[in-house]
């Protein structure tokens, strides 16, 4: 499973420009180009998280195709014993 936050690609400085030049103070453009940046990662770790989930349902769905398929198999061959 995947653990602590992914590191992306988020250009704190430029933002923080940004917002900067849109009238915020540099102290309150930094904070929020941190917490942009967290919340990126922390959508981004859920995603991540959420595939991992469902490859793990898919190998699960897989091996339970396989013994349903055995199953099915020795059924009918039983059933077949009655006859022959």
């Amino acid at each position: 499973m995947i653990t602590g936050m992914t590191s992306i690609a988020f250009d704190t400085l430029k933002f923080a420009e940004r917002l900067e030049k849109a009238g915020l103070t540099r102290e309150q453009a930094s904070a929020i180009a941190e917490a942009q940046k967290e919340a990126f990662a922390e959508a981004l770790d859920s995603m991540l998280a959420a595939k991992a989930g469902i490859a793990v349902l898919d190998a699960k769905i897989d091996k339970l195709s396989w013994m349903l398929g055995i199953l099915i198999a020795i059924a009918i061959a039983n059933f077949a014993k009655q006859f022959f």
